[in-house]
């Protein structure tokens, strides 16, 4: 299985994202964010760091990058996608998933590890984990409040689009304390902690992040 893995200027996640494809026993495959080519991958993982023009609001330039063009409508023919910290940012900007990231509450960077419960496994990325699982990742990001109107909240709640909620406290102000959400069909999954970087008891607080990659594998492979 390949699974693409786009590096935008400033992005400095994306070599952990291919370490973790690696080690879910996947090929992962470098795309440049002036790609117009996603190059036949099964999935893609937008990754986290930062992205060129965050400055005015995350992700809201990097969603005009070359690759989105064809990300996007890839995206809404099936194709798996998951946005790790600002690649969520990126996806909702460039409205793939609802909602929006903001400032953390008391306007502090936020870098620690954090219990996690799985809402939903029904979706390309988590149907590895039971619903109610909890997993320890870690989170670090400034600008990673989930935020989005009543009407849309009542309906990702009633739709079981919320993936993820921070359990045990919400160290960021998230509405509801959401840290990761899908689209309707569930191929599209955007999350602000970080996956990837636990991947291994020697690297990170814990390896449940690999139940993201074996998800998709299973997911595309089946």
């Amino acid at each position: 299985m390949r699974i693409g893995v786009i590096t935008f200027p400033g992005s400095l996640d994306d070599r952990d994202a291919a370490r973790a494809v690696r080690l879910a026993g996947a090929e992962p495959v470098a795309l440049w964010h002036a790609d117009r080519d996603l190059r036949g991958v099964d999935a893609v993982i937008l990754p986290g760091g930062f992205s060129y023009g965050d400055y005015l609001r995350c992700g809201a330039i990097a969603r005009f990058a070359p690759v989105m063009s064809e990300l996007v409508p890839a995206a809404g023919s099936g194709l798996p996608v998951l946005g790790i910290c600002n690649g969520f940012q990126i996806l909702c900007e460039a409205h793939l998933l609802p909602g929006a990231l903001t400032r953390n509450a008391g306007l502090r960077f936020v870098t620690r590890d954090v219990r996690l419960r799985v809402e939903s496994a029904a979706t390309a990325w988590t149907r590895a984990y039971s619903p109610g699982a909890l997993i320890t990742v870690p989170l670090k990001s400034g600008e990673g409040a989930y935020v989005a109107d009543p009407g849309t909240l009542a309906g990702l709640e009633a739709g079981g689009q919320v993936v993820l909620r921070y359990a045990g406290g919400n160290p960021n102000g998230s509405a509801a304390g959401i840290a990761g959400v899908c689209n309707a069909e569930g191929n599209v999954v955007g999350v602000m902690p970080h996956p990837e970087h636990a991947v291994g008891e020697l690297t990170g607080p814990s390896a449940d992040g690999l139940g993201f990659l074996a998800s998709v594998t299973g997911a595309v492979l089946a």
